[in-house]
């Protein structure tokens, strides 16, 4: 784990793989929630933890704390995102995994799926969860539109489309489950930690 400062009040821990991310993240949350930590924003990537608003004497606090391996959060509700396995690459990721599209979707619905981070457009949540041999390249040339609320994959993540844009993941279904609405008190339905789980419709 290494530590770099960002801007006048900004930390980001940058670690070694997505278990770590997600380590640090729960530990983290669970820190500012009880005082012990006084931060105004933390934002998980990829590969890092964003801290922002840092209190003087943090970078010294993350020094000093060390989240145990496997002590994130795994309680809480999941949110079930009821899908049609209909995408237009649901063959192609089949043959990919040498599997059927039946198999496919089976594998898709039983998976623990969480929120990584967010990113791309407002409400994009990228969900980890799938053993490393189920990765898939993103498309050779992206398509211009892919429809709001297609389910997809690329690499060893999944997503939903929030709204209709380009794209290059691999569409497997889709869902009317919207993703974001600036009329809700949380506009965005998935935020780093939530469990989701993909729902045959």
């Amino acid at each position: 784990m290494k530590i770099r400062r960002v801007g006048a009040s900004g930390l980001l821990i940058e670690c070694p793989d997505a278990d770590r991310v997600e380590d640090w993240r729960a530990e983290l949350w669970r820190r500012r929630e009880t005082g012990e930590l006084r931060v105004t924003e933390i934002v998980p990537g990829a590969l890092t933890v964003l801290l922002d608003g840092v209190a003087p004497g943090t970078e010294a606090l993350l020094t000093a704390w060390e989240p145990a391996p496997g002590e994130r959060r795994t309680g809480g509700p999941v949110v079930k995102i009821p899908t049609v396995f209909d995408g237009a690459d649901l063959d192609s990721v089949a043959a990919l995994w040498r599997v059927t599209p039946d198999e496919t979707v089976r594998r898709l619905t039983e998976t623990r799926l969480t929120v990584a981070f967010s990113g791309f457009a407002p409400g994009f949540a990228y969900l980890r969860g799938f053993p490393d041999d189920w990765a898939v390249p993103r498309l050779d040339a992206p398509r211009p539109r892919v429809p709001v609320g297609s389910v997809a994959l690329a690499g060893g993540w999944a997503g939903i489309y929030p709204t209709a844009s380009p794209g290059g993941w691999r569409l497997v279904g889709t869902t009317d489950q919207t993703l974001f609405d600036v009329r809700r008190e949380q506009p965005a339905l998935l935020t780093p930690g939530t469990r989701v789980r993909l729902v045959a419709k």
